[in-house]
């Protein structure tokens, strides 16, 4: 069954890599990478259900892997701009045409509130922090939104997953239609990673 070998895999992995490994992956999240956090909290949750992670040391440590990236991706903006970032970015499989969507969104929607709604925006709260730094905002009001935002949003997916883990009898119950989806949803995500590569080139 797809999705009960993708939830051992995940939380195999947690349980290997503990709090530190889940922050690496967080922080990958906040910058360029293409680690999703939705593919990484829900497992987070798995844990804090099984009793195998405390909730607020959890939540700590992916907030904290959130901010490094962020500080990182800002740092990459601030110092050396979009020449550094996209020199970076294409060993990380940045796209630029979602760099350019982000830029727009930012310039349009300066300050700290915007970048603290940022965090809940798909693709953009993955670059959001480029070009804040592009822009030179004050680094107590970039941390300040950052860590705020990431860790409502951290919360929420990890809540998510707990739920999830207390209902696992359902997903089992029903594995074939979820198999069907996350199939699908698999397919979706390599058309749509495949037509950004063609659309960046």
């Amino acid at each position: 069954m797809l999705s009960e070998a993708i939830s051992n895999f995940a939380v195999g992995f947690m349980e290997r890599a503990g709090y530190l490994g889940a922050a690496l992956l967080m922080a990958l999240e906040s910058m360029i990478a293409p680690v999703p956090s939705e593919a990484v909290m829900p497992f987070v949750g798995f844990m804090v259900a099984d009793g195998k992670w405390d909730p607020w040391v959890a939540i700590l440590a992916t907030s904290a892997g959130s901010l490094a990236g962020s500080l990182a991706s800002y740092s990459m903006g601030y110092w050396g701009g979009r020449p550094l970032v996209l020199k970076v970015g294409r060993f990380l499989l940045l796209n630029p045409h979602d760099l350019e969507l982000t830029e727009r969104f930012f310039q349009k929607r300066r300050g700290t509130i915007a970048l603290f709604l940022s965090r809940f925006v798909p693709v953009v709260r993955h670059l959001i922090s480029i070009p804040a730094g592009m822009g030179s905002m004050p680094l107590s009001s970039f941390v300040a939104a950052t860590l705020a935002g990431a860790t409502l949003w951290n919360s929420f997916l990890m809540g998510c997953g707990m739920v999830l883990r207390e209902h696992w009898h359902l997903v089992q119950k029903y594995s074939h239609q979820v198999d069907l989806i996350l199939g699908f949803a698999l397919f979706l995500g390599v058309v749509f990673f495949l037509k950004g590569r063609m659309r960046g080139r």
